[in-house]
């Protein structure tokens, strides 16, 4: 169940009302702290859910909007304009000029010493290149969002760590990571019967770093037609970069379905994906699996797909303990792209802090021909609705990472196929279908020498398992696994698999839906 922040509640009881663009210090009692804090921005939020949701606010003027995608991009910061480069810090701000998408205006301010500054729009702050140079633009018109860069390859050199760019979007990165997939502030009704909503960021507050500040705090005020919000973010730039977030989310009417840690991505084709690829590439993907804690303990890898049809997977839990999109395979090999350089894309570990109840894991997999736009969402969905003027507070910690070794210390899934992707894979009839499953890491090279001590567990939710070969896999020191199974026509069911020695689990569990067309005859089943 849900339990409303108490500074969330007091909020709403002031009904204390805070333009957002406005220069101000927070209000006070006596003893209190002074200064600007994430309780200015939870009254914000209070006071915008209780008012109509206003659209016009947010238009900007017709000569941003119409910019192209190539006329945007000619429009660049200037980099002597960059925030916080007198004062010895590490870090850099950078604001985005808005135009072309990027149509929502965002507040920015700095906190400096706790009084919060609104930053001023001005021309002089950006190169246009070939786009003449807009005339009579507000100094409130606001920015797109903003970047942070710090050191974070190099003492010397700047680079990014860290983007706010469009509705509630976000992206993170790590040492030696390239931008891949990005994250959300929330998402609603996503994968639902309505059309999905977007909240944006009104306003961003960011403190001010000083030369011996090592992590970066963020505030955002966010709105929509169904709800206002109020987060928190603090950014540990690093090996693996984390952020922690605190949202508070109030709703301006109830919410049926909303998605809460989003994650967004792009897979269009992996390891034995021969129909998906349009190019010399073997696999395009920033993400190729979905990895879960549940909230008993089990880890849970699922292979993500670029389905024919729209796919929505779910996986009920309790007070889960992560879930994530990953990037595990980091061989250039696997993807052969100099530009776009997929093995270098960080996954995003999602670590909810405190009880979030009950809900589901969801993964939406949408079908594409192009690599252009992401086509993957992962989620968490409570099963309880929030309730309309009711506060809800969700806490977690984001972190941009290379590799999930570190997370169990079981063996993983370094690869899968199915009967579709291999020559031999319908076997008989046409209803059946193999799997194969390669495990690595762990406790497996102990086995090597008696690989009969290992077990193969599978199981299915509709039709039957008809046999199990584990064979050692001597090049990856691993095993593989394979599953031959049955479905009637008509049906689908999940498939799962892992490892074990007699009463001790050795590996992760792989799981992956299926499903036989009605009526099918030739074979044709399909992996969800």
């Amino acid at each position: 169940m849900f339990i409303p922040s108490r500074r969330a509640m007091i909020a709403i009881i002031s009904g204390a009302c805070v333009v957002a663009n406005a220069p101000m210090r927070a209000q006070t009692t006596a003893g209190a702290a002074k200064g600007f804090t994430y309780d200015d921005v939870i009254l914000q939020a209070a006071a915008l859910a209780k008012q109509p949701f206003d659209a016009e606010s947010i238009k900007i003027p017709a000569e941003l909007s119409k910019l192209t995608y190539d006329t945007y991009r000619e429009i660049r910061l200037r980099r002597d304009k960059a925030f916080w480069r007198q004062g010895g810090s590490d870090f850099r701000l950078l604001p985005f000029h808005l135009g072309f998408l990027h149509d929502k205006p965002v507040q920015i301010h700095i906190i400096n010493h706790g009084d919060a500054i609104p930053v001023a729009f001005t021309t002089s702050l950006f190169e246009y290149g070939k786009v003449s140079v807009p005339k009579g633009l507000s100094p409130s018109l606001g920015f797109a969002g903003f970047a942070v860069t710090t050191n974070l390859n190099e003492p010397k050199l700047q680079d990014e760590v860290i983007s706010f760019l469009g509705a509630s979007y976000f992206r993170l990165i790590g040492r030696g990571h390239r931008y891949g997939l990005s994250a959300r502030s929330l998402a609603l009704d996503v994968g639902g019967k309505q059309p999905e909503e977007f909240p944006f960021m009104r306003a961003l507050w960011v403190e001010e770093p000083s030369r011996d500040t090592t992590e970066l705090v963020i505030y955002a005020l966010l709105d929509s037609p169904s709800v206002a919000g109020a987060y928190r973010y603090v950014v540990h730039p690093g090996q693996e970069t984390s952020m922690d977030v605190t949202a508070t989310i109030i709703p301006r009417k109830r919410i049926e379905r909303i998605g809460i840690a989003p994650l967004t991505s792009m897979f269009q084709a992996g390891e034995g994906d021969l129909s998906q690829r349009t190019d010399f590439r073997p696999e395009i993907h920033d993400s190729d699996g979905l990895m879960m804690q549940s909230g008993r303990g089990e880890w849970i890898w699922r292979p993500i797909r670029n389905p024919k049809t729209l796919r929505i997977s779910s996986f009920g839990d309790k007070n889960p303990r992560g879930f994530g999109l990953m990037q595990r395979d980091r061989d250039f090999s696997s993807y052969q792209d100099l530009e776009a350089r997929y093995e270098a894309r960080p996954g995003y570990w999602i670590q909810p802090h405190g009880d979030w109840g009950e809900g589901r894991v969801e993964l939406i997999e949408i079908p594409t021909v192009n690599e252009a736009f992401d086509n993957i969402v992962a989620c968490w969905t409570p099963n309880t609705p929030l309730v309309s003027g009711q506060p809800a507070e969700f806490r977690y910690r984001i972190s941009a990472i290379s590799t999930t070794r570190h997370l169990h210390p079981y063996a993983q899934v370094q690869q899968s196929f199915n009967g579709s992707d291999i020559e031999d894979g319908v076997v008989d009839d046409h209803d059946t279908k193999r799997f194969i499953v390669d495990f690595a890491g762990g406790d497996l090279p102990y086995y090597e020498s008696e690989p009969e001590r290992l077990e193969l567990v599978a199981t299915t939710t509709g039709g039957t398992i008809t046999s199990k070969i584990l064979t050692f896999h001597a090049p990856l020191k691993g095993v593989r696994a394979l599953v031959d199974a049955t479905l009637p026509d008509g049906q689908s069911a999940e498939l799962r698999m892992f490892l074990r020695t007699r009463n001790r689990t050795l590996s992760e569990t792989w799981t992956a839906t299926w499903s036989v067309p009605a009526g099918d005859t030739s074979g044709a089943a399909a992996t969800k």
